[in-house]
C-alpha cells in the first residue's frame, strides 16, 4: 500500500485529514468510502464491499493459521521389487467386525456401545431400523433386569466372537496345489480407529499372509469363502 502525503501539509506540521490520507492511498475502495461527498449510495456500497472483504481475508487468515497448527502431512510410499516374499497376502475385512450370534448379554452390557448396539443408558438405538428379527434376539440379549455382570475381557471376547477363517474358507489354490487354513496366519490384530466414529470405534482387521513363497512372478491365489449368515457377511480383498 503506497501513501502519498502532501509534503506541505507534513512541511507545516498540520495532521492529514483522513479525506485526504484516503484520496492519496493506493489501497482499493478507501478513496470511495472517505471522501469529501455527503453520505450516499456509492459510500456505503464501498463500505459494505470493503468491510466484506477484510472479513473474509480475516475468515481464510484464521481458518489457514488453524490449519498449520493441526501439522497437516502427507505420506509417500515407494515401491521397491523383491525376489523373496511371503505371497499372498490376504485381508478379510468385515465392517461387522463381530458376530451377532456369539455375542452374550455380559458383552452387550459391558461393549454394547462400543459395539453401537445400545447407547449409554443401556438402551436400543433407532430401533425402527433395524432387523425385526435381529431386534428381538436384541431386546432380549438387552434385557439387564436381576442382571448381574461378570468380568469382561476384549481380547476373549475377540477371539470368541470375532469371524475365523476355519469356517469361512471352502477351498483355497496356491500355483495349482491346495491349500488350507493352517497355511494362514494372523499378523495384525486391532486397530484403534477415530473417536468421531463410534460405530466404527474399534475395527478388527485379520490380516493373513501364506507360508509360501513366491519364486516366480506368475504365481496365482484362488480362494472360496463362506459367507457367515446375513449379519455376518465377510468382505474379500484379493491381490
Amino acid at each position: 500500500m503506497d501513501l502519498k502525503v502532501d509534503e506541505e501539509e507534513v512541511e507545516n506540521g498540520q495532521p492529514v485529514s483522513i479525506e485526504a490520507f484516503a484520496s492519496s492511498s493506493t489501497l482499493h475502495g478507501l478513496s470511495h468510502i472517505f471522501s469529501y461527498e455527503r453520505l450516499s449510495v456509492k459510500r456505503i456500497f464501498w463500505t459494505l464491499c470493503f468491510l466484506g472483504s477484510f472479513a473474509v481475508l480475516v475468515f481464510v487468515c484464521n481458518e489457514r493459521i488453524q490449519y498449520y497448527f493441526l501439522y497437516p502431512h502427507v505420506t509417500k510410499l515407494d515401491e521397491v521389487a523383491t525376489t523373496h516374499m511371503t505371497f499372498p497376502a490376504i485381508t478379510f475385512c468385515n465392517l461387522n467386525e463381530f458376530r451377532f450370534s456369539r455375542v452374550t448379554k455380559n458383552d452387550l452390557y459391558h461393549a454394547g456401545e462400543l459395539l453401537a448396539l445400545l447407547n449409554s443408558r443401556y438402551e436400543i438405538p433407532d430401533t425402527q431400523m433395524a432387523d425385526e428379527k435381529q431386534l428381538e434376539i436384541l431386546q432380549e440379549k438387552a434385557n439387564f433386569r436381576n442382571f448381574k455382570p461378570k468380568p469382561f475381557n476384549m481380547r476373549e471376547f475377540s477371539d470368541r466372537a470375532g469371524h475365523d477363517i476355519q469356517e469361512m474358507l471352502l477351498s483355497c489354490l496356491f500355483r495349482g496345489e491346495p491349500c488350507g487354513p493352517a497355511d494362514f496366519k494372523v499378523v495384525s490384530a486391532w486397530l484403534l480407529v477415530s473417536l468421531k466414529m463410534a460405530s466404527c470405534l474399534l475395527l478388527r482387521w485379520r490380516s493373513y499372509a501364506s507360508s509360501f513363497e513366491k519364486t516366480s512372478q506368475d504365481g496365482h491365489f484362488t480362494e472360496e469363502n463362506r459367507p457367515q449368515g446375513k449379519q455376518e457377511l465377510c468382505l474379500l480383498k484379493e491381490l
